[in-house]
This record gives structure tokens, sequence and C-alpha cells, in this order.
């Protein structure tokens, strides 16, 4: 009785192809693992631009929507990066890049700037956040090789027990997103008062560029009712009415402002 055997070369070929596909797949994972923090921020930063656009075109409740969608994502981006162990030098300069342009560009445009005065406050609004972003990136890096982060401290957490302020855990000045939170709410809330809007940015301004102390929220990885309160934000922005959205961020960054390590501390 003869018997064919099949040829070698089918199966070295059919192994080199599985082979193949399997890497092809496990580089489309790492991928996603090294970039997904950084695909976070570069959302932060389309929804900043969309948000100037929206101002541009005075459509300015959409503008505030869009920038408290940038403020949840600015809030993921870093948890995300620390629990893919994901932290980049990329990453760091996405970041800073899509606060400034959400949090002091598109956040400015809300001011509705028309006269000397009203711009001079815009620009004063401005050079606040860029002076946060400059004063915690430039501590960041050198105190820790240049590693990312402003708002959520993206940095190992084996090295996540430094902040420029000298103490573990805690910030100078108030971080912009709050700030920008604040302002996008107070306008949905008060339908839109200028004048309010710019007393609270005068006082955002102070709180940004003072010395006190905050706590470095990790609210995605802190206690389940902090993670509650992202969870409620999301669905509150995404899905609930203007109203309800604003009284909800207005209620959070307000909490955070006033109460900062008596609610908001890691030991809270």
């Amino acid at each position: 009785m003869w018997m064919v055997s099949p040829p070698v070369g089918i199966f070295q070929s059919t192994k080199k192809l599985f082979l193949s596909e399997r890497a092809g797949q496990g580089q489309t994972l790492e991928f996603i693992r090294k970039n997904a923090a950084n695909g976070l921020s570069v959302a932060n930063l389309v929804a900043g631009l969309s948000s100037v656009l929206c101002s541009l075109n005075r459509q300015y409740h959409h503008s505030c929507w869009l920038l408290l969608v940038g403020f949840l994502l600015d809030l993921a981006d870093g948890a995300v990066a620390r629990q893919l162990d994901a932290c980049s030098a990329l990453g760091a300069k996405l970041d800073d890049f899509a606060d400034f342009t959400t949090f002091g560009l598109a956040t400015a445009l809300l001011l509705q700037p028309q006269g000397v005065l009203d711009g001079l406050l815009a620009i004063a609004y401005v050079m606040a956040v860029f002076a946060r972003l400059c004063f915690f990136s430039s501590g960041k890096l050198g105190g820790l090789g240049g590693i990312r982060g402003v708002l959520g401290g993206d940095f190992p957490p084996q090295l996540n027990v430094w902040h420029p302020a000298g103490i573990p855990f805690t910030y100078r000045g108030l971080p912009c997103p709050y700030a920008s939170s604040l302002l996008a709410g107070t306008f949905l809330l008060t339908g839109g008062n200028v004048t309010l809007l710019r007393i609270t940015a005068i006082v955002m301004i102070l709180f940004m560029v003072d010395r006190g102390f905050y706590p470095h929220d990790k609210v995605l990885e802190s206690q389940l009712w902090k993670k509650l309160v992202y969870a409620g934000g999301v669905a509150a922005v995404l899905f609930s009415p203007a109203a309800v959205a604003s009284i909800y961020c207005l209620t959070w960054s307000m909490s955070y402002i006033i109460f900062p390590f008596a609610i908001w501390s890691c030991k809270a």
C-alpha cells in the first residue's frame, strides 16, 4: 500500500501564516495599549477645537457642552495611562496642548470679548492657564525626567508621589479643567449671563495663579463614590438636559474648589 504524505511546504506555510497573524494581533494590541491615553487626549483636543469653532459661530451652548466633554476626557486620560503603564513624552505634549486648547483658548472665548477690557480679560485668562501648564510641565520635567501630565498626573505609580508643591498628591493653584467646568456650567445655568461669567472668570484667574494647595484627585483610581461621581458626570453631560448637566458639573467643581481636601483628597 502506498502512503501519500502531504507536502511539507504546505504545513510550514500555514504555520508561518498563523504565527504572523498572531504577531500582527499582538502588535495591534500593543499599539492600542500604548496609545489609548493619547487617543483620549486627542479627543479632548478635538473637543476644544470644536468648542472654539462653535464660539466663533456664536453657538455658545454647544461650546459649553464640548468643554464639559473635554473635562471628563481629561480626568480619564491620566487614569488610563497609569493603568496601562503607557506614560510617554508624546503623551505629555498631547495632554498639555489639549488642555491649553480646551481649558484655555476655548474657555476664554465664552467671555465673548468685544472691547479692549473684555479682550484683556480673555487674554489674562488664557495666560493664567498657560502659566499653570508651564509650571507643572517644567516641574515634572525637571523632577521626573519628562513624564507627562497636568491634571491627572500621568506618570507611573511608583513615581506618583511628587508634585511641584513639594507635598505628596497636591497641586499649587486651581487646576484649569475645574475652572473651565465651572465657567461652562455657569454659562449654561444662567443662559449666558456675560457679566456674571466675566466676574467668575476673574475669580478663577485668581484661584489658578494662587499658591494654595489642591489635592491630586484620582477620581477613577480612588474610592467607589468618586467613580460614581464621574459616571454620573458622564450620564449628565451625554444624556441629561443642559440644566441638569450644568448643575451637576457646577456642584462637582465647586466642591473641589471650596472643600478640596475635606472631600477630594486621596484620603477623603
